[in-house]
């Protein structure tokens, strides 16, 4: 059922996001260093083919050059500066993967801190509190925290209220409200309360918190290579071994055309060792996986822990977002919007005896309707015990609460249980008041009426509250391709009443899990790519189908198990960041990757002719960069090739910046930016290493 939506009026908003590092943190750079001798393992090496050619010709030219330091040969000091820049290639290649890996190690060591082993106190037996180890706490344990308290374990609150300071997880200062019911109800092991005190029933076992596992996740080193990330690797690898078949070759033809002519010099293994590493994409090679880690990073800076590379880049090709209504879109309980007098009652004597009836009403559904009084009215709470009052709790078989105070009896309820009340005390029903429950109905909402003894004084208009700036932000979603569809259990009247406000494109009614499941398999079958959010047990199925799933860090363990990312916000829209990083990490992978490729072809165009000009001197005439020698050439283009990638690694951690745009206007860019770029890069960054290698007699 299709609901037709305004056009959209993109305003990006802001989102909380995590304070990050510095890009090249002191720390994290040492480490990084340390880490780039360490990688030079050639079994670590050899999952980076288009490195590990590198590191194969920087070992032959370091054999070279100590077979030419044992002869005592004049090419020694050539040798020895092609031999120490493909180490460095090598090595700054390691670093750019090194960085990537060292920011999420940092936060993972960060996170350690936190887990120090905290002592929980413990509810046994009633109100005796007893003081156990964090590590002795089990699923089920009931504990209480009182301010200064280290939260000891993942857990859902289910009596009281506190602030709780929840930077050490989300990175966010300002401290935030937990309390029992809603949607602010889950709290985190290693958290601080700050004030009041909350109970807090423990839902997972030592070695299964959300720290433990977000401190595995956090962890870089052992991330997975993405499908997209796999199938550029095969396509660079078969480059690599095209052009190392091309210069192996070029040997015996030197060798021939020297011989047959009798002039000449055959090229050193050293020149074509360095040829051969000039002309793979060695700058892609040695980003890429730096590229798809630092978007791992760049997600955790919003507050989403993603299980793997994979779902960040598969949240890049989303095309239908699924939300669970309860809890996602709307705030999970029904809240007191509005009250509606009926006949001459005034709305001001409505929200007063709404707000008595309430006082001793301790669901979310009696707060909103004391906090609506006061808020609108100003009506606050006031002292009732001298008037004798006796207040009547809800139960399931009157469907009605109230007070009696004085000679008043005032109640709130369903609409036909009221109904009986006042009739039961002579009272009329106003003609109005059908006309009134009906309408809040048809707009999605849950009528309750209030009555002051045999007279009906009007109804309270209950609904689902959709949380603030969802409209705007589903427009956002709108502009860049997504399709949003509602999914909720409600009844298709108020599933349209709630779709319609909140903005979304579609709404599923009356929904199962497995109908949840249908329509995610649906829209996979053709041939696009769906996210999820939702944050119950109930979502947990189709959480795990979905391409992307993410839950909601507010919302069950079922949930969290199911999806592959969680949000540690609770911002069912946060998947607009999501997807823009996704977006952005595969703008950047084709970015680079275009750029590497055009500057290979530069790089051959640039050095070829000075390399073989001694070789075929008839090519002498294509040096139109007039670089000094043969060995020059090779020199500047191996140290240009080598700094290109340090000079990258920011763009890669960073990523380039993100549009909204076509796949086209994406693909003209890239050719525009990157690829013209790439091209153009290599003339002056050689010729300017040639010419300060001839001013300092290095070739």
């Amino acid at each position: 059922m299709l609901v037709e939506s305004q056009s959209p009026t993109v305003n990006i908003l802001p989102s909380k996001r995590r304070r990050a590092r510095p890009l090249f943190d002191p720390p994290i750079v040492k480490r990084a260093i340390w880490d780039s001798f360490v990688k030079l393992n050639p079994i670590t090496m050899m999952k980076n083919p288009v490195m590990f050619v590198v590191e194969v010709g920087a070992a032959l030219t370091t054999a070279y050059m100590i077979r030419d330091w044992r002869a005592g040969t004049t090419d020694l000091g050539f040798t020895f500066q092609i031999t120490l820049w493909l180490w460095f290639t090598v090595l700054f290649a390691n670093f750019a993967e090194a960085m990537a890996e060292g920011r999420g190690k940092a936060q993972a060591d960060t996170l350690r801190k936190t887990k120090s082993d905290t002592i929980g106190h413990r509810l046994k037996n009633g109100d005796k509190i007893e003081d156990v180890a964090a590590s002795r706490l089990r699923q089920g344990d009931v504990v209480i925290c009182h301010p200064g308290d280290i939260i000891p374990g993942d857990g859902e609150v289910f009596e009281g209220i506190a602030s709780v300071d929840e930077s050490a997880i989300t990175g966010e200062s300002a401290p935030v409200i937990r309390e029992s019911g809603g949607d602010r109800s889950a709290v985190t092991g290693g958290t601080k309360v700050l004030s009041d005190w909350i109970k807090i029933r423990i839902t997972s076992n030592p070695g299964e918190t959300f720290l433990d596992r977000m401190i595995a996740l956090v962890e870089g080193a052992q991330r997975q290579k993405t499908p997209n990330e796999i199938a550029l690797n095969i396509v660079i690898a078969g480059l690599t071994l095209i052009f190392l078949l091309a210069v192996v070759t070029l040997h015996p033809f030197a060798r021939y055309s020297v011989n047959s002519a009798g002039a000449g010099q055959v090229p050193s293994i050293a020149v074509l060792i360095s040829l051969l590493v000039c002309l793979i994409p060695t700058t892609i090679g040695g980003l890429l996986s730096a590229i798809g880690i630092a978007g791992m990073d760049r997600v955790m800076q919003h507050n989403v822990l993603a299980m793997s590379g994979k779902a960040v880049e598969a949240a890049g090709d989303v095309n239908t977002l699924l939300l669970d209504k309860t809890g996602t879109i709307t705030l999970g309980n029904r809240q007191a919007v509005e009250f509606i007098p009926v006949d001459a009652i005034s709305e001001a004597d409505l929200a007063d005896a709404a707000q008595l009836s309430s006082l001793a009403d301790e669901t979310p559904e009696g707060r909103s309707i004391v906090i609506l009084a006061k808020e609108k009215y100003q009506l606050r709470g006031r002292e009732v015990s001298e008037h004798e009052a006796k207040f009547i709790p809800f139960s399931a078989q009157t469907r009605m609460s109230g007070v009696d105070l004085d000679y008043r009896s005032v109640r709130k309820g369903a609409t036909d249980a009221v109904i009986e009340f006042v009739r039961e005390h002579g009272g009329a029903v106003p003609s109005r008041l059908t006309e009134i429950t009906d309408h809040i109905s048809r707009s999605g909402g849950t009528p309750l009426v209030v009555a002051d003894g045999s007279k009906i004084l009007g109804a309270i208009h209950l609904r689902d509250v959709v949380k603030g700036g969802m409209r705007e932000r589903f427009d956002q979603l709108r502009a860049i391709g997504i399709r949003t569809i509602m999914i909720t259990g409600d009844n298709p009247l108020t599933a349209a009443a709630i779709a319609s406000e909140a903005g979304v494109d579609d709404f599923l009614a009356q929904a199962t899990p497995k109908q949840k499941m249908d329509l995610i398999k649906k829209e996979q079958a053709g041939g696009r790519l769906v996210a999820m959010t939702g944050d119950g047990t109930n979502d947990a199925p189709a959480l795990a189908q979905a391409d992307v799933g993410v839950a909601m860090n507010t919302g069950t363990m079922a949930a969290k198990e199911a999806g592959n990312m969680v949000d540690l916000d609770s911002n069912p829209t946060k998947l607009i960041e999501v997807v823009a990083i996704g977006k952005q990490l595969l703008m950047t992978r084709g970015a680079l990757t275009t750029f590497s490729i055009a500057n290979d072809v530069a790089k051959y165009f640039a050095i070829l002719p000075a390399m073989f000009s001694v070789t075929y001197p008839a090519i002498a005439a294509l040096n139109v960069m007039r670089l000094h020698s043969p060995e020059s050439a090779v020199l500047a283009a191996v140290i240009f090739n080598a700094l290109i990638i340090i000079a990258l690694i920011p763009l890669a951690l960073r990523g380039v910046s993100y549009e909204p745009m076509s796949a086209a206007a994406l693909l003209r860019r890239n050719i525009v930016v990157y690829g013209v770029g790439g091209i153009i890069a290599p003339f002056p960054g050689i010729w300017v290493i040639d010419r300060l290698l001839g001013w300092f007699r290095l070739a």
